[in-house]
């Protein structure tokens, strides 16, 4: 009888071992099967055409653009001042007025729904709970005659219907994870009575209020001396991993890119010049216009007396070149450049370049 209960738990026992080691080999499954599933895409724009009326002609301001971006990601959009950064991306919460902006063509999908033809309530809904923009200025954000309490509990009033002794102590605990000293007393201080960096930290959590899955940061360090942008930039990185939202960071600074993205897109003249992961496009660019960037940067561990520039500006609205728009500014621009706009070429996985360097018969095509 002895022997038959020895051989009863040896015989049990081997069983729960082999029940683990199932389990295991489950969890090892489900965890491949999970790192091979693609990001989920958070909104995405296809074709997007924002064109400006003037004097009855359409000024194109973004032209067929198309990108975007996956849950818990940051994309970066880097281009000079008049690339279509900032235009791009407020079409996306229709903040632009409309005269004279017109919506001539594309998709922006938002969890798969178009917000171009959402009524204006649903968009309202959007606007500030589920997308939220950080604005470049934000002593001009903010309203001068209002506290930035009350600022910010509006939008925590509005869309999650909370009371207003509710809201106020809200704020102060978004106050207080923004690092404003005093939240308690800074709650009921107006804009003017703050420095740039506190405003800038009051507009952050004005864009947090409601726990967006999307932020869109425009410049949000522009107006900020270098110390307060490091602080600034550090705390946005903190903030994403706490929130877990997606950040659509636009900048024409390289230095910022390198440090908030994970991938890049570069717009020139309304267009998309090349998009990569953000170690590929500093590594290994391709298109001239990304090259010149990233060469007109200082780099500490050269020697050179003088910074290399991009020759010429962006064109101006009203008279953009025919192809491709860089063309006028290019090295190695060709007959063809100056005649039609190069199709996508696909570099790898994660990295597309615009440009007929990379068309078949070009000098980049491999």
């Amino acid at each position: 009888m002895d022997n038959f209960n020895m051989e009863s738990d040896e015989s049990l026992e081997t069983q729960r071992e082999i029940m683990e080691s199932d389990k295991s080999l489950e969890t090892q499954r489900e965890s491949m099967e999970n790192q091979l599933i693609e990001p989920k895409k958070l909104l995405e724009m296809k074709n997007l055409k924002v064109y400006f009326v003037a004097d009855d002609k359409e000024l194109k301001a973004v032209d067929d653009v198309s990108y975007y971006i996956n849950e818990g990601e940051t994309l970066g959009i880097v281009g000079e001042s008049g690339c279509g950064k900032s235009v791009s991306s407020m079409a996306i919460l229709r903040l632009l007025d409309s005269p004279p902006a017109k919506y001539a063509g594309g998709e922006i999908l938002f969890e798969g729904k178009d917000l171009l033809k959402i009524s204006n309530d649903e968009m309202r809904k959007i606007r500030g709970n589920e997308i939220s923009v950080i604005f470049q200025e934000p002593m001009t954000s903010l309203n001068p005659i209002k506290s930035v309490g009350d600022q910010i509990a509006e939008a925590m009033i509005l869309h999650q219907g909370l009371s207003k002794s509710v809201a106020r102590t809200e704020v102060i605990k978004l106050l207080e994870l923004v690092r404003i000293p005093n939240a308690e007393r800074i709650v009921d201080e107006y804009p003017f009575t703050l420095s740039g960096g506190m405003c800038q930290r009051c507009m952050i959590a004005l864009a947090l209020a409601c726990k967006p899955k999307l932020l869109i940061a425009d410049e949000p360090t522009t107006a900020l001396d270098v110390t307060i942008q490091a602080q600034v930039l550090q705390l946005m990185n903190e903030l994403k991993d706490t929130i877990g939202a997606s950040i659509i960071f636009i900048t024409h600074d390289l230095g910022v890119i390198a440090e908030m993205a994970d991938r890049v897109m570069v717009m020139y003249a309304g267009k998309v010049a090349e998009v990569a992961d953000v170690v590929e496009i500093f590594e290994s660019p391709k298109h001239p216009y990304t090259i010149g960037l990233i060469r007109s940067k200082p780099d500490m561990e050269t020697d050179a007396d003088r910074l290399e520039v991009i020759p010429g500006n962006v064109p101006d609205l009203n008279s953009k070149p025919e192809g491709c728009p860089f063309h006028p500014r290019c090295e190695s621009a060709g007959p063809r450049c100056s005649e039609e706009f190069p199709e996508e070429t696909i570099i790898s996985d994660s990295h597309k370049v615009a440009c007929w360097l990379y068309m078949e018969g070009g000098v980049g095509y491999e």
